[in-house]
């Protein structure tokens, strides 16, 4: 059942994208300072990286639209960038896409890479569950 919404939820993401409407917001975008607070998905990322293409065709235009997507909004930062003083990691991102779960600043886990849509759903819900807030129902 969850993959079936899923299923489908893709599906109507890239209907929309291929039709030119737009999907709500792209992205949230982090300032170079500002740390989200509450818990927030951060998406380090960079210009040429396959397998960013990859995720943000696959789960990108409707990661905002699930329980995790709502649960835990997506930030995307580039890898580049300088991690703000205010974003306590466990260590530095290394690779791209790095998804790195943040609660109040602080890492609760990160997903190296972009394994596929099924691995990604699979593993983000584990790093949900590791938090204090409650996990998404499917």
């Amino acid at each position: 059942m969850l993959f079936t919404r899923r299923f489908l939820l893709t599906a109507l993401g890239a209907a929309t994208v291929a039709s030119g409407l737009s999907v709500g917001p792209a992205k949230a975008q982090a300032s170079a300072t500002q740390v989200p607070k509450g818990l927030v998905l951060v998406m380090f990322e960079q210009q040429g990286c396959p397998y960013c293409a990859a995720w943000n065709r696959d789960v990108g235009p409707t990661y905002s639209k699930t329980k995790e997507g709502q649960a835990a909004p997506l930030y995307r930062r580039d890898i580049h960038d300088p991690i703000p003083s205010g974003m306590k990691l466990t260590s530095p991102p290394q690779f791209t896409p790095t998804f790195v779960l943040l609660e109040d600043g602080t890492e609760v886990g990160r997903i190296q890479g972009y394994p596929g849509a099924d691995f990604f759903w699979a593993l983000l819900d584990g790093l949900l569950k590791k938090t204090k807030a409650a996990p998404p129902k499917a």
